[in-house]
């Protein structure tokens, strides 16, 4: 689970220099192998995007690819492992975080999992920092995905590992689907709701108000039916 980008096909090779034309195609043949059309719905390439929001969209695209893995609803369970917290999981928790526009919480938990040595994490936030144009901190996360590239460590087993998906087929698909129309993803409101329902930790200095994942949150995520 360290590297489940890597694990998705997407955005491996664009940590050492960021060439926004190179990360289209990249992500393009992935939309492609994802059954999405690089064209709107139409079939009309869609406009050039500037870096800013090639940033945007390379994050919202990673963040649905990130909770398409099989590994989300397990890496999800082992942060709220009491015995054994593994800050793996922080990458999928933050990405339902920035689906349900908590962008600060979602940081706050990129640099949680980033500082276990989650490369995923990092690159994360080289583009959440991109796009707001925050070019130094950007160069700094980009440096640290160079430099957390060692082998991924075996998971750990977890009491809801038989959980085939953190999401629904259904909602993961349109999450891909919104991406491919140039939208930014969103969950369900029902899902949103079972997001903005969690604890919130509201002590921290820089990030305010981040919510704390809880044992209850895989099961009540793929058990959601449209």
């Amino acid at each position: 689970m360290e590297v489940l980008l890597e694990d998705a096909e997407v955005l491996t090779d664009t940590y050492d220099d960021y060439d926004v034309e190179a990360a289209r195609r990249r992500i393009a043949a992935r939309a492609a192998a994802e059954e999405i059309p690089a064209t709107d719905a139409g079939g009309v390439p869609r406009r050039h995007l500037s870096a800013h929001e090639q940033a945007a969209h390379d994050l919202d695209l990673a963040v649905a690819l990130v909770l398409n893995t099989p590994e989300a609803a397990t890496g999800l369970a082992r942060l709220v492992d009491q015995d054994r917290i593994d800050p793996e999981g922080a990458v999928v928790f933050a990405a339902l975080l920035h689906l349900t526009g908590h962008q600060d919480a979602a940081q706050f938990w990129w640099q949680f999992a980033a500082g276990g040595g989650n490369r995923t994490a990092a690159f994360c936030l080289f583009l959440a920092h991109q796009q707001r144009a925050e070019f130094k901190d950007a160069a700094y996360w980009r440096a640290q995905s160079r430099e957390l590239s060692g082998p991924p460590r075996t998971a750990a087993p977890s009491a809801l590992s038989s959980l085939r998906s953190l999401l629904p087929e259904s909602v993961r698909h349109d999450l891909l689907s919104q991406c491919r129309d140039g939208n930014h993803p969103t969950l369900p409101a029902a899902l949103e709701s079972v997001i903005n329902r969690l604890r919130v930790d509201s002590d921290d200095e820089d990030f305010g108000e981040v919510p704390q994942p809880d044992a209850g949150l895989p099961g009540n995520l793929s058990r959601f039916e449209p």
